[in-house]
């Protein structure tokens, strides 16, 4: 039985010079070949574009149809496309031919006007000659005719033939560069040199660094940089934006062109660039054999689902993607938009005449999702999600590790040594000190009590707090409903990726503390908006000292559906931080060191290395203090009778007899003073003027705050054990509650006892002065991260603070919300 596609098919290639053959695919593949090459088709992404080409609307419409069928038989002949693939085509495109004319003579006379628009391989005379021979088969009856194929053709559901088996639809997105045909790949036949491109254009030389570059363009890309800097220069004026171009250096084609587009109002959207081109990247993965045809397709849905989330159809991706073509190449191509785009907006072959929102289906975005997660699963993502809000190029580093070059090695080890002190013989536990709960505690302790309004006043018996202080303090009521545990746990992230990347510590262990980390931040925050919201807010509340706000990059990430942090693994094993987490006494108890040392965050542990030595150096200068025993044995003495016992024996009886004060002093000065002389004359005179409240405050807070600031250094020279040191701690504590009632009370005998038991010196007065500073700051939470008093209830005084409205807070208060 005949088939009416193939003989009409056969009987249109007459046109192009064809011997009448029933079967269109009969020709030899190498004269097909030829024949390919010779119309410019070399592979098979260009017979695609061929193929999209063909119903555009408009000039030279017929002679592309015509060329089209041709096309497809030298297609199917040379085994571009298989034979059923092949014949779909050449019926949408006699479907599409026979909507169009009406009759043989109609399609004929459209051909004849054509005629002289393109380049064609016969001569006027052949070709009249052909359409002679296309008449004289109809009326022969050689074939179909015209009237007969639309009868079969009208039996026939029209489907657009582009490849839909499984997820292979989503290749649609890569007509841009070139449409795909089929639901499989032959790098020969489809990208012939697509080891050699992805080299000199993405410098990706395998499939680690392939898989590194499509989970950055989904989650980070271009459009990172290009929005934030849009969205800084909206609100800036003329001069402002042209400082701003102007230091951009080699990128000043760029800055050209965000300016244009500022200027002129255009639509500040670019995120297909990124996702189009992820699609593409993830075929030419396919292409290179680094991927297989699941994983690529997985890749290209992801980049399907981020434009559905975001376009509401072709043509806005299609703005969408020039725009960033145009910031990329600092050029405006937005002139071009017809001629680059219009074949595949208008053509009615199109691979884009599905609708966007049609592009896949619910279970194949599902699908896509699982295998982004899977890729973002390791706890490590966490890591590098969080870490690279303030280093953007870590984001560069996703999917499948690297080990860090030397200059990567070099740059953390300095960063870990001169910054935060660590050794690499500390192992991974000197992390421990790093990871800050009672921070956090105390910043959602002050968030709740601003909330209500009952954060200390801003006078103190030693000054008042400084304004800008004191309004990041207030500020903090805008947190009360985001934990703070984000703004500790992100600077965590930061120095376990450094420990990597000097490649000093143990990577098994620092993967632990990785999923320690990924536990709690799951726990405290419900999902990736709880948490950048949360983060969010901190930083806007306690921006860095000196560094900009990294308010605007931490919003972008809630904003961009392919951010990392929307693909995380969110959940929790078990419940172990990834440090210890002090109880609220504990807490409280060191916090008595107050203003002699920085605050106390976290549970002191041993100190290795330039640490330990400046340590026993300072021990040793300022105490003369040489082994564990020595120490033991003077903490003994500051909690049992301490400096406050030779003000009660040597200078308070003085308070008593002001005339037999004065005789003594005028004895000392009479004569030669040793230095133990001197101190003394120095001290009898700050009893009789009453210096600093010495004669009416208790001094004891000087012996406590002393002893727990040594117990700290004794805990990290390793001269006390962690047993030992608690037990310092908590006797410590005890003799505060024993000599004050509240803070206030605590910080009057500090301070009197700074000034009256200090050493000769020329700077006294500005001594005494930063110390009061220090005091008033500790006092108000002004600036918030000064200490800790303003948020803990002093040693066995009342509750006094409102509970936080979350779970983020040290065990050990019986307010705590579960």
């Amino acid at each position: 039985m005949i088939d009416p596609l193939n003989a009409w098919w056969a009987q249109q290639l007459v046109l192009c010079g064809w011997a009448f053959d029933p079967e269109p695919l009969s020709a030899p593949p190498e004269t097909a070949q030829a024949r390919l090459a010779l119309l410019d088709v070399r592979e098979r992404g260009e017979l695609g574009w061929r193929l999209a080409e063909a119903c555009m609307p408009g000039q030279g419409e017929a002679l592309r149809q015509l060329q089209a069928l041709e096309l497809l038989a030298l297609s199917g002949a040379v085994g571009w496309l298989d034979a059923p693939r092949a014949h779909a085509w050449a019926e949408w495109v006699a479907a599409d031919i026979q909507a169009h004319h009406a009759s043989l003579d109609a399609w004929l006379t459209a051909l004849r006007h054509e005629r002289g628009q393109i380049d064609w391989t016969q001569d006027d005379d052949g070709f009249l000659e052909a359409c002679e021979a296309l008449s004289q088969l109809e009326r022969e009856a050689a074939g179909v005719t015209w009237e007969a194929l639309a009868e079969w053709l009208s039996d026939r559901p029209r489907q657009l033939p582009w490849p839909i088996d499984q997820n292979s639809g989503v290749w649609r997105l890569r007509a841009v560069f070139a449409p795909v045909l089929t639901a499989t790949c032959d790098a020969h036949l489809d990208w012939p040199e697509v080891e050699r491109w992805l080299a000199d254009v993405w410098r990706i030389d395998g499939r680690d660094e392939l898989i590194r570059m499509l989970l950055w363009l989904g989650g980070q890309g271009h459009r990172y940089t290009w929005d934030l800097d849009a969205a800084r220069l909206t609100s800036q004026d003329g001069s402002i934006r042209r400082q701003w171009w102007e230091s951009l250096g080699d990128a000043h084609d760029y800055g050209h062109m965000m300016l244009t587009f500022l200027d002129s109002g255009e639509p500040l959207e670019w995120a297909a660039w990124d996702w189009l081109r992820l699609a593409d990247l993830a075929y030419a993965g396919w292409n290179a054999g680094w991927l297989d045809a699941q994983e690529a397709e997985a890749f290209a849905a992801h980049a399907g689902d981020l434009l559905m989330r975001r376009y509401r159809d072709w043509t806005a991706v299609a703005k969408a993607y020039q725009r960033g073509r145009s910031l990329f190449e600092g050029g405006d191509r937005r002139a071009d938009f017809a001629r680059d785009w219009d074949v595949l907006l208008r053509s009615r072959s199109s691979p884009w005449q599905v609708t966007l929102e049609a592009l896949l289906n619910d279970t194949q975005r599902e699908a896509s999702r699982q295998t982004i997660r899977g890729w973002r699963a390791p706890a490590w993502h966490w890591v590098l999600a969080l870490a690279a809000m303030r280093e953007p190029d870590l984001l560069y580093r996703q999917g499948i590790d690297r080990a860090p070059d030397t200059q990567q090695r070099d740059e953390a080890r300095r960063y870990l040594r001169d910054t935060l002190g660590l050794e690499p013989s500390m192992g991974t536990a000197g992390l421990a000190s790093l990871w800050l709960p009672g921070q956090v505690h105390h910043l959602n302790q002050l968030a709740a009590d601003a909330a209500h309004g009952a954060l200390p006043a801003a006078k103190t018996p030693f000054g008042h707090a400084m304004s800008e202080a004191v309004r990041l303090r207030n500020g903090l009521k805008h947190c009360t409903r985001h934990a703070a545990t984000i703004f500790m746990a992100e600077k965590y992230a930061f120095y376990l990726m450094m420990c990597a990347d000097s490649g000093d510590y143990d990577r098994r262990e620092l993967e632990t503390l990785a999923e320690s980390l990924r536990g709690v931040l799951s726990r405290f925050y419900s999902g990736p908006k709880a948490l950048i919201e949360a983060w969010a807010a901190w930083e806007a509340a306690l921006p860095e000292a000196e560094e900009p706000s990294l308010v605007a990059e931490i919003r972008w990430h809630r904003d961009d559906p392919g951010s990392p942090f929307h693909w995380l693994d969110w959940h929790h094993a078990t419940w172990l931080e990834p440090g210890e987490r002090l109880s609220l006494p504990r807490f409280t108890a060191l916090a008595l060191v107050g203003p002699l040392n920085a605050p106390v965050w976290s549970a002191p542990g041993p100190e290795v290395g330039s640490e330990r030595e400046e340590l026993r150096e300072w021990l040793d200068s300022h105490y003369g203090l040489l082994s564990a025993e020595a120490l033991k044995e003077f903490l003994d003495f500051l909690i049992e009778a301490g400096d406050r016992q030779e003000y009660q024996i040597n200078y308070a009886p003085y308070t008593l007899n002001a005339a037999r004060l004065r005789e003594e002093v005028a004895i000392i000065e009479s004569g030669e003073c040793s230095e133990d002389d001197r101190n003394h004359l120095l001290r009898l005179r700050r009893v009789e003027n009453n210096a600093s409240g010495c004669n009416e405050y208790d001094m004891a807070a000087w012996d406590v705050a002393q002893a727990v600031d040594l117990a700290i250094a004794g805990r990290q020279m390793d001269w006390l054990s962690a047993v030992e040191f608690d037990t310092l701690v908590e006797r410590a504590a005890h003799l505060a509650q024993s000599h004050y009632a509240s803070w206030y009370d605590y910080a009057r005998g500090l301070y009197a006892g700074f000034s009256f038991f200090m050493g000769e010196t020329d700077e006294r007065e500005t001594f005494l002065q930063g110390f009061g500073e220090a005091l008033t700051a500790w006092l108000t939470a002004a600036p918030p991260l000064a200490g800790g008093w303003a948020s803990l209830d002093f040693p066995g005084a009342p509750a006094r603070h409102w509970a936080p409205l979350h779970i983020d807070t040290l065990p050990g208060d019986a307010r705590t919300l579960h």
